[in-house]
């Protein structure tokens, strides 16, 4: 049986048992290191753009021109070039950095740009109770490297239309949500009014890159930290998450189910 992507057999006591992969992977624009993850060697060139887009390097796709997978002997190099504008800002950005002693967000420099500005957006209607149970359902249905490894997340992007759209799966949360950015972004999907799902907590970060990406709702099984909630509500991006009792919705109106509840 064929194994899926990011995944290896790995000699054990009682057999062999099969494992995710995970490898230093270096994002690089330019020909400069922006970032060095620990990631699932697969959907590499999502992750490249992907991340470009979520961390504001670039605008749109059509700002990254080139990519290349560059195999090393101690992990993987995920080149990408910039078009003259992205690229120009870019330089700007790597030469305003302090040294590599920073808050330690992928090349951040300041407390500032940790919390960055945030694309505001009216809050539109987001999935309900109902609605958010299905997703998580869809998407764990879906998870073909999590059921060979039981060991990675998983973010992906669904519609009520159409349900489970496209997912990415990674070791690292972030990864995943970034690879899922690229694939979007690749495939020329349009995110207005749908859903980001994730495997994960709901961190603030996690906050930014969908709120970045446009999705009118982040959908998770677990509770958002206090900081994620409130960048959220700044940024029209409806917060969903499943608790002890059910789903609590953290921001954005009620959908109609709630509404009629």
């Amino acid at each position: 049986m064929s194994l899926p992507a990011g995944a290896t057999r790995v000699p054990v006591p009682a057999g062999t048992e099969v494992l995710a992969e995970e490898v230093p992977v270096a994002l690089v624009y330019d020909g400069a290191t922006q970032a060095v993850m620990m990631a699932t060697p697969a959907d590499l060139e999502d992750f490249v753009l992907g991340f470009a887009l979520a961390e504001g390097l670039i605008d749109s796709p059509s700002e990254l021109i080139r990519t290349e997978i560059v195999a090393q002997p101690r992990g993987i190099e995920a080149r990408a070039w910039l078009a003259a504008p992205a690229g120009a800002r870019f330089a700007a950005r790597r030469r305003a950095m302090a040294g590599p002693v920073g808050c330690g967000l992928c090349g951040l420099d300041s407390l500032e740009q940790a919390l960055r500005q945030l694309p505001a957006r009216p809050m539109r209607a987001a999935p309900g109770p109902a609605q958010a149970a299905r997703a998580l359902d869809d998407l764990r249905a879906a998870q073909a490297l999590q059921d060979a490894t039981r060991a990675v997340h998983a973010a992906g992007f669904w519609t009520e239309a159409g349900g489970l759209i496209s997912l990415r799966e990674d070791v690292g949360r972030h990864n995943a949500l970034d690879k899922l950015a690229g694939a979007l972004a690749r495939a020329g999907i349009a995110t207005e009014g749908g859903a980001v799902v994730m495997t994960s907590r709901l961190s603030v970060d996690l906050v930014q890159k969908a709120a970045t990406l446009g999705a009118t709702a982040l959908i998770s099984p677990s509770a958002p930290t206090a900081l994620a909630v409130a960048e959220a509500g700044a940024a029209g991006l409806a917060l969903i998450a499943r608790g002890r009792d059910g789903f609590t919705r953290y921001t954005g109106p009620a959908g109609a189910e709630e509404s009629a509840a």
